[in-house]
């Protein structure tokens, strides 16, 4: 199978595409308006479309139609993330996901790792975010291992707040098992994250975001992510959780090589606008411009943009160009995850997405099967 058109750097090529590995990317004289770019990887994806990895009643078949929905849309990994939640909700929704791809070979191929975000995090109104401040705790590594017993060992990235008791022990543990310690939702003290740095955190989640309204001038928990070069960070590029000159600054200091992309989508997320509730956050607003907020205030409840729709905002609202924005989404986060996604070149996985230069989606491969035409 072939395919042609434009990479993100302009040059017109055809892939040749054989079976799950791309055997060949040749230039050519001239290509079809179209962009080929390397399929996007979301490591923080609550739903989308209506589709819950939170619902109380998620299913197997749920799950596929929620992974088949974001291919739709260029995301051709993601890492389902569960939320805050009591102890049997997290284990049951992580048996489930992980029961789905074991009956979709192709969801398998596309759930590489699965996102716990919480319960440990921070109580206090701003870092809790939308975050049911009942079911908070503190870190627990003998919970930690009946998630992975129930996942079958795919939970790669956990969230949590450093201040929390046993934050830094569990960290370390986290780090010796392989399990990206992400630090989020936190109202930490500098020396907290610097703690939490030298136990082996490696991320910093959503930063700029999980934060008070109104913090100290300096120092605060964001200065001090920022300059921390072991940490990588993620970032909601959807034009309501930063602004574009805030993400423009945040992205120069951390670095485009330590920065990724992330839709942080929810339910609502693609759904029109109201007001719905649903049994994660309950009353929910979706505005006319796609933000997802608590009723009664500016509180957002997460993200109501999939991770195309960020990265077109990254390309169009900063002075990102679309090759950097694209390694953002796509072979960054593949990197952390150890997939080697990510990339359009001899040998790499044929996980693709040809688009229109505004980004709609037309083709979607997952490890080089047709799963999408617009």
């Amino acid at each position: 199978m072939t395919v042609e058109g434009r990479l993100a750097d302009g040059r017109p090529v055809r892939v040749e595409l054989d079976g799950p590995r791309i055997a060949a990317v040749t230039e050519i004289r001239d290509a079809p308006d179209a962009l080929i770019l390397p399929g996007l990887v979301d490591i923080q994806v609550n739903g989308y479309g209506g589709g819950d990895f939170n619902a109380d009643d998620l299913s197997t078949g749920d799950v596929v139609e929620l992974v088949r929905e974001l291919w739709k849309r260029g995301t051709t990994t993601l890492c389902p993330t569960v939320i805050t939640a009591p102890e049997d909700k997290i284990t049951r929704n992580l048996r489930v996901i992980a029961a789905a791809r074991e009956a979709d070979p192709l969801v398998r191929h596309a759930v590489p790792a699965l996102h716990v975000e919480g319960p440990y995090l921070a109580p206090e109104d701003g870092p809790r975010g939308a975050h049911d401040a009942d079911h908070l705790r503190d870190p627990d590594i003998a919970e930690f291992g009946r998630w992975q017993e129930a996942s079958g060992g795919l939970v790669k990235i956990v969230t949590l707040a450093p201040e929390r008791a046993g934050a830094v022990d569990y960290i370390a543990e986290l780090s010796r098992r392989n399990v990206v310690a992400s630090i989020g939702h936190t109202a930490a003290a500098p020396a907290d994250i610097e703690a939490a740095v030298r136990a082996g955190a490696r991320l910093s989640t959503h930063l700029g975001n999980g934060a008070h309204a109104v913090i100290r001038r300096h120092p605060n928990y964001i200065w001090t992510q920022l300059a921390e070069d072991r940490l990588a960070a993620t970032f909601i590029a959807d034009g309501h959780h930063l602004p574009a000159d805030t993400f423009t600054a945040m992205l120069r200091a951390k670095g485009t090589g330590r920065a990724l992309l992330v839709s942080d989508s929810v339910a609502l997320a693609g759904c029109a606008p109201g007001d719905y509730t649903t049994p994660v956050g309950g009353r929910i607003t979706v505005r006319e411009d796609g933000r997802v907020t608590l009723p009664g205030g500016e509180l957002l409840a997460g993200s109501g943009s999939s991770l195309i729709e960020c990265l077109a905002w990254t390309v169009t609202r900063t002075e990102v160009e679309l090759g950097t924005a694209v390694g953002l989404a796509a072979a960054n986060p593949a990197r952390l995850l150890g997939t080697g996604r990510g990339r359009i070149e001899p040998g790499a996985p044929a996980d693709l997405i040809v688009t229109t230069p505004d980004l709609s989606v037309l083709h979607t491969f997952v490890n080089g099967v047709p799963v999408h035409s617009a």
